[in-house]
């Protein structure tokens, strides 16, 4: 499936994804990174897929630990029983149901839909598997540093409350520690809104504007950008759940136009930074907002 994708990518849309088919002897990263770095300098290191990979490991065994450990029940329930799954998350594992798997077993194959497509991306860009330790370090601190931008513009526009960018099919908060559960769900949202707004939605938005329609690159970049950022602003308002479109989160302008403009801001980081620190800039988004909530709350109740 991959490689027949890959197939269909014209030769403009090589380079919005970062790769070149017509020179295999290039070691350069299909992370998504648009914009080019020097060679094996820190941000080309880190915009591979190894990276991402490894960097995003630990973002995905905190969030199943932590949903295994809130809610041990959630194993047992069905696609028809959704009870704190991450809508993002819910999407991958009817998909992977839709193509044969059980319900059960879907979550074990969520999170390797994440790792076989960062392995593939990572065999088919042909760079380099060794990394440094340090720099996922370096990762972390840049990711922190990328998400304050967004609690300050969250902040502003949603008069003194960081929004979280994780959408829910239901709460966490019902059990459990209210603050644990908005960090786990917050993590597993940075991972898999990413996975499918960023690394898959807007490669196939590229396609269809620049292979589809014609579309000059740098035409079909701010378009792909825009409807990808529109559609993950509706995304946290409205969901589809069992045939029936369900608001989650009452829409007002505030939050619609922050979700909008935090959409823009990852997917730009996608095309700078690749697939990893994306990810991991949103999932720590989420945590700081988690934190600030919960000072806001406390604050509120003394």
């Amino acid at each position: 499936m991959f490689n027949s994708c890959r197939k269909a990518i014209s030769p403009r849309s090589e380079r919005f994804l970062g790769y070149n088919l017509r020179d295999r002897n290039r070691r350069q990263s299909v992370s998504g990174q648009l914009v080019p770095s020097v060679p094996n300098s820190y941000m080309e290191r880190t915009s591979r897929p190894i990276y991402a990979l490894i960097y995003l490991l630990g973002f995905l065994a905190v969030y199943y630990l932590g949903l295994i450990v809130m809610h041990p029940e959630m194993l047992n329930l069905t696609m028809a029983q959704p009870k704190v799954q991450i809508v993002a998350f819910n999407w991958v594992r009817s998909t992977l149901e839709f193509v044969g798997f059980s319900a059960q077993a879907t979550w074990v194959a969520a999170p390797f839909v994440v790792i076989v497509i960062l392995l593939a991306l990572q065999f088919t860009s042909k760079s380099p598997w060794r990394v440094k330790g340090a720099d996922f370090l370096l990762m972390a601190l840049e990711c922190i540093l990328l998400a304050v931008p967004l609690i300050v513009l969250g902040l502003l526009l949603n008069r003194g409350t960081a929004e979280s960018n994780a959408a829910f099919s239901l709460t966490l908060s019902s059990s459990g520690n209210r603050l644990l559960a908005d960090i786990v769900s917050g993590i597993g949202a940075g991972i898999y809104e990413e996975l499918i707004f960023r690394l898959i939605l807007i490669c196939l938005f590229m396609l269809v504007f620049q292979d589809l329609f014609g579309l000059q690159q740098k035409t079909a970049t701010v378009l792909s950008v825009l409807f990808s950022a529109v559609l993950f602003s509706l995304f946290h308002h409205y969901i589809f759940v069992n045939g029936e479109l369900k608001e989650i989160d009452p829409f007002t302008v505030g939050k619609f136009t922050f979700r909008a403009l935090a959409g823009i801001y990852f997917a730009i980081l996608y095309a700078v930074r690749g697939f990893g620190v994306t990810a991991g800039t949103h999932a720590f988004y989420n945590i700081l907002a988690a934190f600030l909530r919960e000072l806001v709350l406390a604050a509120a109740e003394q």
